[in-house]
């Protein structure tokens, strides 16, 4: 049995998103457009936070989710490449977070709970 969209992203979502999202929805915005707009600019947290508030297909929430995931790794792997050429040095951290973005967005597509993992160091 799988899991809804909502029981599946809820809880790793702040709060703060939340509320601003019930605010502007209060104002009168069409909250899907605005995830879709938010997902375009690569801000999966504020996508998530209107994504949840919203009557839609959850097939239709995921895809908006996974491609603010999407988005916001080529805006980081951009952003590492122009560190390279100005510093003359990689940057494998920012590159490491548009990898795990990448797997957030696949993890959403196979209706999957993101798991960001971070290994731990032995330092033993």
């Amino acid at each position: 049995m799988s899991s809804s969209f909502d029981e599946l992203y809820r809880n790793t979502l702040n709060s703060v998103f939340l509320e601003r999202a019930r605010q502007q929805l209060e104002q009168g915005v069409d909250g899907l457009a605005l995830a879709d707009a938010y997902a375009d600019q690569g801000k999966p947290d504020f996508s998530l936070a209107h994504l949840l508030l919203v009557d839609a297909p959850d097939d239709v929430k995921r895809e908006i989710l996974a491609r603010a995931y999407e988005r916001r790794a080529d805006l980081t792997d951009e952003k590492a490449e122009n560190f390279d050429k100005q510093f003359h040095r990689p940057f494998p951290l920012v590159k490491l977070e548009a990898q795990k973005d990448r797997m957030s967005a696949q993890q959403v597509r196979q209706q999957k709970r993101i798991r960001r993992g971070t290994r731990s160091l032995n330092m033993n």
